[in-house]
């Protein structure tokens, strides 16, 4: 039985809504998933208020976008997922809500950045096509997309959005070690997100990484990543056995805005073992 531990819905920046994540999970006879929204716990309460299918099991999931600690300086998206979490928990509601507040007042300045190099583009246009969801770029993405300015999303972050590009406007993380005391502090377990997606600034190996990590108080690794080799899932695999950290893994599910990434099986190839749902799930209910 496969689980999907990476999944994002319209609360954040995915096409797909909580409840119908729950319809296609159960339609895939998936043992277990969570929802991981960018900065966000309403995917997973949406989930809950519309009641999980049996047999299907569902953690409370979030992503919180980051700072790399400054031992170990990268450049990539540096993400924490947290499982398990309170969602009343008010200190983590609050922060999440100032991530949220500064992901939004980002898009005025994208879209003038896009402005000025003549891309017609509002933020009315993006309330209206995405009014629902929490927008960010990859929505502007699909705007641009969507008015023939680019013919992909990847496009669109490759020339335009991604860092150091013409609209690129840097977002304020808040530090690692914050973000995991925030999951620990509401009763969660603090995962590294796809570690081959980070991009070290300095040449120190990935245990100085985990080393600084693990005092800071993670539990785990995303070991199972359909962007991860075999011999990089099989490295951070070891890594976690000698660190005593949880394996975890998900697709990374978008919907449409990856379309090429499916539910549980990712590209087609790709499954996580339910057992390794069980092992999290063990530690939650500690």
């Amino acid at each position: 039985m496969n689980i999907d531990l990476h999944i994002h819905s319209t609360a954040s920046d995915g096409t797909v809504s909580p409840t119908e994540i729950l319809r296609i999970a159960r339609n895939l006879s998936l043992g277990a998933i969570a929802i991981t929204d960018h900065d966000t716990l309403a995917g997973s309460k949406e989930a809950l208020a519309s009641g999980i299918p049996e047999p299907l099991h569902f953690l409370t999931g979030i992503e919180i976008s980051a700072n790399a600690p400054g031992d170990y300086p990268c450049s990539g998206s540096f993400h924490i997922l947290g499982y398990g979490m309170r969602l009343d928990h008010s200190l983590m509601n609050q922060t999440l809500d100032l991530l949220q507040d500064a992901r939004k007042n980002r898009n005025p300045g994208i879209v003038e950045r896009l402005n000025r190099i003549g891309m017609d583009i509002s933020l009315a246009e993006l309330a209206e096509n995405f009014g629902e969801s929490q927008i960010g770029r990859p929505h502007i993405a699909r705007l641009m997309m969507k008015k023939g300015f680019v013919s992909s999303i990847d496009e669109a972050f490759d020339l335009y959005l991604g860092k150091g590009k013409p609209a690129y406007i840097e977002k304020y993380r808040i530090e690692c070690d914050r973000a995991i005391a925030l999951i620990l502090e509401a009763g969660g377990v603090p995962v590294l997100a796809h570690p081959a997606l980070l991009k070290p600034l300095s040449k120190s190996p990935f245990e100085d990484l985990i080393r600084i990590l693990k005092d800071m108080g993670i539990r785990g690794i995303e070991v199972y990543y359909p962007e991860h080799s075999p011999n990089q899932t099989y490295f951070y695999a070891d890594i976690a056995q000698r660190y005593d950290l949880l394996m975890t893994g998900g697709t990374d599910f978008h919907g449409s805005m990856k379309p090429d990434i499916q539910m549980g099986n990712g590209k087609g190839d790709f499954s996580v073992c339910y057992s390794l749902y069980e092992k999290l799930a063990a530690i939650i209910g500690q």
